[in-house]
């Protein structure tokens, strides 16, 4: 046999041994995370509250319950969470926003937001009026991208 093809051959088993690992670390991943949601679903409660502030930060800035910060991952301890500091009752809290709804939280106006332990996953019932979310600017890249998929009729046109 040919080298090349010996070369090939492995590289091939390689990448089939990959793609299998990786399917099944997948769905082992998915079945963790589809039991978090239900044991969040189940301790969901709405409460009133008033956010103070907003930020991402790292979790050992943030202020959350010193057991929060140990059950955390190595990995995690270093990457940034949308951390949000409200006033529920009479304390101050700082609860960790869903990555979802954390632009859409009001600063410094009294929500109802559904909260699971310290996590909130999402604000239901604004007190006043909301404020428009303010769009960020696109970079170069995004426009040019919108642009060419206009012409090819993939996206509508605004």
């Amino acid at each position: 046999m040919n080298t090349l093809t010996i070369v090939l051959l492995v590289i091939i088993a390689i990448l089939l041994i990959a793609i299998v690992g990786l399917y099944f670390l997948g769905k082992k991943a998915q079945k963790r995370q589809s039991e978090q949601q239900a044991q969040i679903d189940a301790m969901k409660q709405t409460v009133s509250m008033l956010i103070i502030d907003k930020k991402r930060m790292k979790i050992k800035e943030s202020g959350l319950p010193q057991a929060a910060i140990e059950q955390t991952p190595k990995l995690m301890k270093n990457s940034k969470l949308p951390i949000v500091k409200a006033k529920v009752g009479p304390q101050i809290l700082s609860l960790v926003s869903d990555e979802k709804i954390f632009d859409s939280i009001p600063v410094k106006k009294e929500v109802k937001a559904v909260v699971s332990g310290i996590y909130i996953t999402e604000v239901k019932g604004l007190h006043g009026k909301q404020a428009p979310v303010e769009q960020k600017k696109k970079g170069f890249f995004k426009r040019t991208l919108e642009a060419a998929q206009e012409k090819a009729g993939a996206k509508p046109v605004k």
